[in-house]
Order: C-alpha cells, then structure tokens, then sequence
C-alpha cells in the first residue's frame, strides 16, 4: 500500500509555534489497511502540499543568502556543483512562499520577516547592472554565475519575477513594526533602482539581456505572447524608470500582431492570443502561471485579451490535450494532466501539446487551481492517493515524472515549486493577488497601458 503524510502539525494553530520544523515529521500510515484512517479533505490536503512546498524556500534554502536555490536533488546527484547557486525569478516566486508560510503560521511573522530581511541585506550587496539582477548568482558571494556564454549580465524577465515578489513583500510589512517599515522602505529603494528604460536599448521594444562584457550580445528582443507580461507591466509602473505605452503596443503586442484569429478554437477554446511558437494548442502552462502570480487576471482585461478567459482556455486546452492523448502515454487522463516546462527524460523540456514527451509535472494543474479548481483537485488528489511516494517528497511534489518511461526522479526546481504554493494560495485566498495588486504604482502602470481591472468576487 503506498505511504500517505498526515501532518499532526495541521491540529489547531500549533504549526505556528513551532517554526521550522522537521520536513520528516510524519506519521506513517503505510501499516493501515483501510483508507479511511488516512482519510483527508481537500482543505487539508492543499495545506499538507502548501507546507511540504513550502519548505523548498524555508528549510531547502540557500543557508547564506536564504534565497531559493535554482535545484535541489533529494537523490544528491547534481549535473554540476551547483548547491549554492539561487536564481533570481525563482527567489522572486519564493519570497511570496514566505508570506504564505507566516499566513498558515508555519512560520511565525517574526521569523518570516527575519528571513526576508537577511535575503534583503544579501541582495542589496549582490550583483547586479543597471538595477537589474542575473538569472543565477552564487549565493556564497553574491556574484553573477552566467546562465551561458553571453548571459552574464542583467536579465530583465527573471528580475520581474524577483520585483514581483519583493512588491509583495513592501505591501505586507508596510505599515508593520519600525522593522518590518524599514525593510519595506529598503525594497522600495532596490525597486526604483531597476533601469526598466535601459533594456529599451533605444528601441520600442524591451530587451532581455544586457551584459557589461557582452553588451546586447544576446539580441532578445522580447515579444508576446508568452510568460513575460509582467515585465511590460513593471516597466510601465515603474516610479523612475518608466517606459511608454508604445513600447507595450510596439514591442510586446507586435503593433497588434498578438492578437490571434478570431476564429481560432481548439477543443471548443478560444485562445484570444497567439502564443509564441504555439498558436494552435497554447504554449507550455507556465506561461499562465508566472506572469498571474502577483497579477490577478481576475477582471483584468486590454485591447488584446481578457486575462482570465484567456488562461482558464489555455489550461482547458492543455487538459482536453492531455485526455485525448494522441501519443497513448500512459498515466494521461482527467485525473493527470499538466504539459508545462520542466525536469523532463531528455534533460529538460517546455511540455506542451506541441512538445509532448510523455512527461506530466504536478505544477501544472497545481498552479492551475485558479483556472481549474474542480479539474485541477482531481488531479491533486490522484497524485497524493495514488502516486503517493513516488512524486512526493519533503519539499512538495517532484519537478517531473513519466509513467510511460517509468521515471520518477527526485528532483525540484524553484521556478516549479514557487508558482504551485503559490498559485494554490491565490485561489483559496487571493493573498499575493491582494498584495501585488494594492501597490499605487501597479494600477497606474495598467492604465497607463490601456488595462481595465473590474473588481470581482
């Protein structure tokens, strides 16, 4: 019979209290023949998740920045000596994961301020060009590891994400203690120095790479659609350094170009956007995720698309694909699905109906949950009734597996990890949504873009 977690820590408040706790503490039914005696809600299940995830960021953190490590290997094999090296966007996704630990009082706030604030003291020392951070640092020195030859510089998409985050974090401790004002204040100060204008490179377009030693080298000139709105949006509320709204229409939106056919359907869905690379079917679901972690597409709307309808579509797609499974992989159906990039049986992959390798990984229809809630919780359960430890570990669910190929690697990544607690958490409680989107300086660079925000339920 397979292993089933039931935290005892998920009784009353008590998790609050305790603070870090031993990712291993458990109580093991695997002796229980009847299932009942496991039995779990599905309130409880998400908090069992939420916390096991969690602790990617908290307990698996990088011990001298506490930034989120790019990888973590629970089976200790590594392509490289890379246990230190924390990534930006990742990070970015795990300071959000922090709020959500002191909001189910895994943590208390004291202990997710202290943390945020040691990151927040790592990164003001760190590297960075121009404002903006790297993909990758060594978080033993806080010095640039480049993601490739030429990619040893600012990278402008993976730093939204970090913004993103951070903004979240401003928002939360804001009006708290003089502390927790004061690294309010220090996050304010990294957020205005990020020289969105810079990554114009005279242009109207934004550019995702700039590097002192390679220039624009990389020529990534960053058009929709794909996982990158949130950068436009940034650049657009920016206090200091601003872009104008024709970089937006220009650039990202093509002069119009994203705008998908009218016609276009697949299983009955309309995507209002041509995704990059990907129009029929969608692209890989993370591009529904990262950009909508603080960005609530609830309401939210422009002259292109309605953000809503438009990733419930893309993730409906992605689920009718995945049912229909043209390729016969096995484990694919209503109860798994979720085509998304990740670990894969190649190396590493963008899984989507156009890229399918017989590989499903779990922050898909997790981070789903807002899209999917009904579809996304027969997923969830099936992964943790009858997967069971074979994709479940201390830190969440593993990256990636594949029935088709028996492989079942204990692996993470903070990219993955960080939009399933939170995503999760955005649709039992809309917190990071709150946060991210209370910001005075979010709804004006909206509106300068042409965006409605119609308050909704």
């Amino acid at each position: 019979m397979i292993k089933r977690f039931v935290y005892i820590l998920f009784v009353g408040t008590t998790l609050g209290a305790c603070g870090k706790r031993d990712a291993h503490e458990t109580v093991d039914a695997t002796s229980k023949k009847d299932s009942s005696a496991v039995a779990i809600s599905n309130d409880s299940l998400m908090t069992l998740i939420e916390y096991k995830t969690f602790q990617y960021f908290w307990d698996g953190a990088e011990p001298v920045s506490g930034g989120a490590r790019e990888r973590f290997h629970a089976d200790n094999i590594y392509p490289q000596n890379d246990k230190h090296i924390i990534t930006s966007g990742g990070t970015g996704f795990g300071v959000m994961a922090i709020l959500v630990g002191i909001e189910r009082k895994f943590i208390t706030r004291e202990q997710g301020y202290q943390h945020l604030d040691k990151f927040v003291s790592w990164l003001e020392k760190a590297d960075r060009f121009h404002g903006v951070w790297p993909h990758w640092w060594n978080g033993e020195t806080g010095k640039v590891k480049p993601f490739s030859p030429n990619d040893d510089g600012g990278d402008l998409v993976e730093t939204s994400y970090l913004a993103q985050g951070l903004l979240c974090v401003r928002e939360y401790f804001k009006d708290g203690s003089d502390g927790e004002k004061k690294l309010a204040s220090r996050i304010d100060k990294l957020w205005r120095e990020i020289e969105f204008d810079w990554h114009r490179n005279n242009k109207n377009v934004l550019y995702w790479h700039w590097s002192p030693n390679n220039g624009w080298k990389m020529n990534f000139a960053v058009e929709g659609y794909n996982e990158c709105l949130i950068m436009y949006v940034l650049a657009a509320a920016s206090p200091t350094h601003s872009i104008p709204a024709e970089v937006y229409h220009e650039g990202w939106a093509r002069k119009g170009g994203i705008k998908n056919d009218p016609a276009h359907e697949q299983y009955g869905f309309h995507l209002d956007l041509r995704h990059n690379s990907a129009q029929q079917f969608g692209g890989p679901l993370f591009w529904s995720h990262y950009s909508f972690l603080g960005l609530n597409p609830k309401g939210l709307s422009d002259r292109y698309a309605d953000y809503w309808e438009h990733n419930r579509n893309h993730t409906l797609i992605n689920r009718k694909y995945c049912i229909e499974n043209p390729k016969q992989f096995k484990g694919y159906g209503e109860n798994c699905w979720g085509l998304t990039a990740s670990y894969s049986v190649k190396g590493y992959a963008a899984h989507s109906p156009t890229e399918d390798l017989g590989v499903i990984s779990p922050t898909a229809a997790l981070s789903s949950l807002p899209y999917t809630p009904d579809e996304s919780m027969k997923v969830l359960r099936h992964f943790y009734e009858d997967l069971g430890d074979q994709i479940l570990g201390d830190y969440g669910f593993y990256d990636a597996f594949s029935e088709q190929h028996n492989w079942y690697p204990k692996k993470y990544l903070a990219i993955d990890q960080g939009p399933a607690i939170v995503m999760m958490e955005n649709y039992r409680t809309g917190l990071l949504w709150k946060l991210f989107m209370q910001a005075p300086e979010i709804s004006q660079g909206l509106k300068k873009l042409g965006f409605t925000v119609q308050q909704t339920n």
